[in-house]
């Protein structure tokens, strides 16, 4: 979820034209808010297999992203859900996340708050590269602990660019270890994506925004399995279309025993200053 490069929303929109006419122009990725509407998938069918499992979900992901390839990129996101389940009072929970990349991909800066069931303490650290790539996180929240994950480890942004990347190539399958600072801050995940061809049909997601209209996209499927644990199946998995701008469109967020859609109700792309030469 993600773009940047220009002095006005105008300006952008005229950029993007020119890209998609010339493929090999680079696009940037996108500064942008959107806003997602939560509901659960298939209802009417959940699985047998616990009394806790959601019956209904409601709720609203609000995610907003700045930056540039000369100044960093800093995300926000908030996201509130509301389950009910066959047995038990309903479930709320709130999380919000904010973190900053700088523009050369040395260092991350991120905080995660979360509220509801279950409670956690807020998530607070840095993560940086060495001289040799090792990246290295410092948490000083929920208590002081530093984490050494070795190379090869991708931020949020590295990541979205590396999926973008592989689907101007042709897509296919793509494996990547990322780390975002969630959970307990002391995680990495071991993903795998499978990016599909590039769409031909008009976008859905283009009826609520309309700057969407024109822009390249690719259908990607991103599952996340907790590098340190040995269980084959993915913690969580992600299904969206992906577009050249880094704007993810409506997703769907499969946990295994029940998963949430978050449509595409809005979206605003945002001005950003040129970067200097």
């Amino acid at each position: 979820m993600v773009l940047r490069l220009a002095v006005s929303a105008t300006a952008l929109l005229v950029f993007q034209s020119v890209a998609y006419a010339n493929p090999s122009v680079i696009m940037p990725l996108a500064s942008h808010r959107a806003a997602y509407e939560l509901s659960l998938v298939d209802p009417t069918s959940p699985p047998r297999s616990s009394a806790q499992t959601p019956i209904a979900a409601t709720g609203l992901i609000a995610y907003e992203f700045r930056g540039s390839p000369c100044e960093g990129y800093t995300s926000n996101f908030r996201q509130l859900t509301q389950m009910e389940r066959s047995e038990g009072e309903p479930l709320s929970t709130q999380v919000n996340a904010m973190s900053f990349e700088d523009a050369d991909g040395k260092s991350m800066r991120f905080r995660v708050d979360s509220e509801g069931a279950p409670e956690t303490p807020p998530i607070v650290g840095t993560a940086t590269r060495g001289p040799d790539d090792d990246l290295r996180v410092e948490l000083t929240k929920p208590s002081p602990k530093a984490i050494d994950f070795g190379h090869d480890v991708l931020f949020p942004t590295q990541h979205i660019e590396r999926l973008i990347e592989a689907a101007k190539k042709g897509g296919g399958a793509i494996q990547a270890r990322v780390y975002d600072g969630s959970d307990t801050g002391a995680k990495i995940y071991a993903t795998m994506a499978v990016i599909g061809k590039e769409a031909s049909k008009p976008s859905d997601d283009a009826e609520a925004a309309t700057e969407l209209r024109g822009i390249r996209r690719w259908p990607v499927v991103v599952s996340y399995f907790d590098e340190a644990s040995k269980d084959s199946a993915p913690e969580y998995t992600l299904s969206f279309d992906l577009y050249e701008n880094g704007v993810s469109g409506t997703l769907k967020l499969d946990y295994g025993l029940f998963a949430l859609r978050a449509r595409l109700q809005k979206l605003e792309i945002l001005p950003t200053p040129a970067c200097e030469k």
